[in-house]
């Protein structure tokens, strides 16, 4: 009913706060980056617009405004992250007084981030602006799109959220998880739907296909024309519990006229057309038929709603009892089911302590962990430490997912122990039992094709993937001028001329979440973890005389990770004799400076250590003053 609470509500003026229904004293205006100068203060209150495409119209009607000198402010649109990454995306167009956000997600950390959970986009240029915010557009429930959302809404003002149904529910269930993070206010959408934020922006959803379901494209109508945001997409003919993309939908924006088509480039580097889940569904049913006496556990990821569906479909067929397990599976699965995402006979799953019950051959394990993360179920499997299944001959494990770039060598030694309990392993490389959610070079050049963009730019990934994006529209005849490659926080910009890549940028530093801290871990703390995981450290500890800096007694020292103590006796003793040669040579006349002294450890020892062992670990001198 959520839907239809949505036609016939407004949401909260751009002077109030978002959803709270009272107005507070407008605040001082900040000078942001980029700001053009002032607007009119607002005399209405935006208008939220649901149409169908026969309601035009009415639709024009409401068309983004002039301002009063007839001319509309620029259009800046700038990426937060997801143009230099897989991940973090999150894009902002801003036009006057009028912020739109699309997506507000998280990255995964790199191998050399120690102790990073993840990291979320820097809103710092929003700052001042947040009640300038109309909506945050969610195009799907991937945490790469949503992961940032619990921590960044409430610092926004908590601006509504547009998303669909599906997306709705994983966003409400993670939000759980942050007690402290306001609830969001989410509006459900639906494709065709024509939605008025603020005075420059119309809002238009179109349904596009992903390895999840109810993912959308962003339509946004601007002063300047039409800006196409295809979120992640591919073309797939035959989806699961889903219709194909609109590609009707997607076609009339290009008899309307698009200016920029803002695509989706993860797999723009691969020739040819993604696979259908169709042709996934075959080769996992050909797995079922030919293991029909050892138990088969699949390792996806918990997001891959369609993977998981086709899985249930083929355990009823097979006579098979399903065991989920990993506590981000189960919520999904729930979700997904309890909004009818995913379809399934009641008794077909099991709990734990039926497990065991059951014999080989009448049991699917679908589990997370294809990744080879540390904490998920199938390492847990794979090192004999999970608390219920134990490998055995005649087991059958198939890793249905592809490898995230950089877990490479982790998902080889995964398979490798898997491999010792002489278990059978299936993966994508072997049989199409993946398919990916994005779209190859074919399906990039009919988005093109269908669209017939102005200016093309690509989004969603790594420089090298942009760079095959923009060389595949050039290939088919776009000027380059007319194909931006742009950089985190590069400022686009739009106006009567037409669009240009500028030379300014907004903040896209790293704001990394570690635990509870967002944000605390800076850029020095993450080199300290990186040279304490190269090197190690070496913490000396000496007692001194307060009045003179003078050596008390011998000094201590404590290696972790660089050497081990009892096999470098002769090491340390040098480094010792070091030590207390530089307290020697301290003035006796003078009181004790305790900088000093400690950098002078620190310079004098780190220098000895790497002129021995060519290694700099991170030398700690510790002062005792008596």
């Amino acid at each position: 009913m959520e839907s239809a609470e949505f036609t016939a509500k407004t949401i909260s003026a751009p002077g109030s706060a978002h959803g709270s229904g009272t107005r507070n004293p407008r605040p001082r205006r900040r000078r942001g980056p980029f700001r053009h100068g002032k607007s009119a203060p607002r005399k209405s209150e935006p208008r939220l617009i649901v149409s169908t495409a026969g309601e035009s119209r009415s639709i024009a009607a409401s068309a983004p405004a002039r301002a009063a000198s007839g001319r509309p402010p620029k259009l800046l649109i700038y990426a937060l992250g997801g143009l230099e990454e897989v991940g973090r995306n999150c894009m902002v167009y801003e036009c006057g007084e009028d912020i739109v956000i699309v997506d507000m997600g998280l990255q995964f950390p790199e191998e050399d981030m120690h102790g990073i959970d993840y990291i979320i986009p820097n809103i710092a240029c929003l700052r001042g602006k947040e009640r300038n915010i109309r909506g945050v557009i969610v195009t799907h429930g991937h945490y790469d799109h949503i992961g940032g959302i619990p921590h960044l809404l409430g610092k926004l003002g908590n601006p509504p959220v547009f998303t669909t149904a599906l997306s709705a529910g994983i966003i409400r269930k993670r939000q759980e998880e942050f007690p402290k993070a306001p609830k969001p206010n989410i509006v459900l959408i639906k494709p065709k739907m024509k939605i008025a934020l603020g005075r420059h922006f119309v809002f238009e959803p179109f349904h596009v296909n992903h390895n999840i379901a109810d993912s959308t494209g962003a339509a946004l109508q601007t002063p300047y024309g039409l800006m196409l945001h295809t979120g992640d997409f591919k073309f797939d003919y035959t989806p699961v519990n889903e219709p194909p993309a609109d590609i009707d939908h997607v076609r009339s924006f290009g008899d309307r006229g698009v200016l920029a088509l803002f695509s989706d480039a993860t797999d723009a580097p691969f020739p040819g057309h993604q696979i259908s889940e169709q042709q996934v569904f075959e080769e996992l049913e050909k797995i079922f038929a030919a293991n029909s006496q050892g138990r088969l556990i699949f390792g996806t990821f918990a997001s891959l709603l369609t993977r998981i569906q086709h899985l249930l479909t083929l355990s009823e067929k097979y006579g098979r009892k399903v065991l989920i397990q990993g506590r981000s599976m189960v919520t999904n699965v729930e979700i997904a089911h309890g909004l009818g995402y995913l379809k399934y006979k009641t008794g077909l799953f099991i709990e734990d302590r039926d497990f065991n019950r059951l014999p080989d051959n009448k049991v699917t394990i679908i589990c997370t962990g294809a990744q080879g993360e540390k904490n998920a179920q199938l390492m847990r499997i794979a090192n004999n430490e999970h608390r219920l299944i134990s490998l055995k001959k005649g087991d059958s494990i198939i890793f249905s997912s592809s490898v995230i770039p950089g877990n490479e060598r982790t998902i080889q030694g995964l398979k490798d122990a898997l491999i010792r309990h002489g278990a059978k392993i299936y993966h994508y490389q072997f049989m199409d039992i993946h398919a990916g959610g994005h779209a190859k070079q074919e399906e990039l050049k009919l988005m093109m094709q269908l669209t017939r963009p102005r200016y093309v730019i690509p989004i969603h990934a790594n420089r090298f993937m942009l760079q095959a994006h923009a060389d595949l529209a050039t290939g088919i005849g776009y000027k380059e001028e007319n194909v931006f490659v742009a950089d985190n926080g590069q400022v686009m910009e739009f106006d009567e001329q037409g669009g240009r890549l500028t030379d300014r940028y907004v903040p896209t530093d790293y704001v990394m979440v570690d635990g509870l801290g967002v944000g605390d871990v800076s850029e020095v703390v993450l080199r300290d973890r990186q040279q304490l995981a190269d090197d190690g450290m070496f913490v000396v500890i000496v007692t001194i005389d307060k009045r003179t800096g003078a050596l008390l007694g011998s000094p201590d020292i404590i290696s972790r990770g660089f050497v081990y103590l009892r096999e470098s006796k002769e090491l340390i003793e040098r480094a010792r004799s070091l030590i207390k040669k530089i307290l020697r040579d301290t003035d006796p006349k003078s009181p004790a400076f305790e900088d000093h002294i400690k950098n002078k450890i620190r310079n004098e020892v780190g220098q000895f250590l790497y002129t021995m062992t060519r290694r700099r670990p991170m030398v700690l001198p510790v002062l005792i003053e008596v």
